[in-house]
């Protein structure tokens, strides 16, 4: 009997295992940083953390971005990594929007739908497509996304924005570059936590010229950049830098 038991518990954790193998990557790297952070803090604070901190700062500083570009009352967005609801909150305490948000957690969707008006939309997605019409979104913005997606990844993410966008339409992301002295820590202590195999989740740089690039194949106008080290709020910076793309 035991035998059975034995081999039963085995098959239900290789089958475990298979599973978590067949996810992308981008999953399964913060599936496990989320579990981790609920296991040894309180969950507003886990939730917060999945997000980089300074939940309510940051939330601010996206929605004051945002109207710094033309949002309005009615416009349809899309937040595409959406995580915990930092930004959505804001929006809700502050306008009324057509919104959808697309993240690859549950738990941070759950948490982020808990937290915001029912008519809000949340979609899990992990095939890198966004789940909305043809040149349907006034402004999708995304913040802390493509520094944890590989090239190629945010490269059809993109293609994706291009397509939900309406002529004319934001695309605003934030992202890490060499560049910018501030983000040189970042990638210190990634190599460091590669070195002693803590690294929770990747963190991936793209300069200036890649994303001039990918914007004239893609058909998008580089706007401006953000200066990360920009106050935006009182005693509140973006931290990584920003892009503003407008589609053609």
């Amino acid at each position: 009997m035991a035998g059975i038991l034995q081999r039963i518990v085995g098959a239900l954790t290789g089958s475990k295992a298979r599973e978590e193998a067949d996810k992308p990557h981008f999953q399964r790297d913060y599936e496990r940083h989320v579990r981790k952070l609920k296991d040894s803090h309180p969950l507003d604070e886990a939730m917060s953390l999945a997000v980089g901190g300074h939940y309510d700062i940051q939330g601010r500083i996206h929605l004051e971005l945002l109207r710094s570009l033309g949002l309005k009352d009615g416009d349809s967005l899309i937040d595409l990594g959406c995580g915990s609801g930092r930004t959505a909150r804001q929006l809700a305490a502050n306008g009324s929007y057509r919104y959808l948000g697309i993240d690859v957690v549950k738990d941070l969707i759950d948490y982020a739908r808990a937290h915001t008006p029912a008519d809000y939309r949340f979609h899990i997605s992990t095939d890198l497509t966004i789940p909305a019409q043809d040149a349907s979104a006034d402004i999708v913005y995304s913040f802390s996304l493509f520094t944890h997606l590989l090239h190629e990844e945010s490269y059809l993410y993109m293609q994706e924005v291009q397509r939900v966008l309406r002529p004319g339409g934001t695309f605003l992301f934030s992202f890490l570059e060499f560049g910018s002295i501030g983000h040189f820590p970042v990638f210190a202590g990634s190599v460091e936590q590669q070195r002693n195999g803590t690294k929770p989740v990747l963190n991936m740089f793209i300069e200036r010229n890649v994303i001039e690039l990918w914007a004239e194949k893609l058909g998008f106008a580089v706007e401006s950049y953000i200066d990360g080290n920009r106050e935006i709020v009182p005693q509140g910076r973006l931290g990584q830098t920003g892009a503003v793309l407008r589609r053609l």
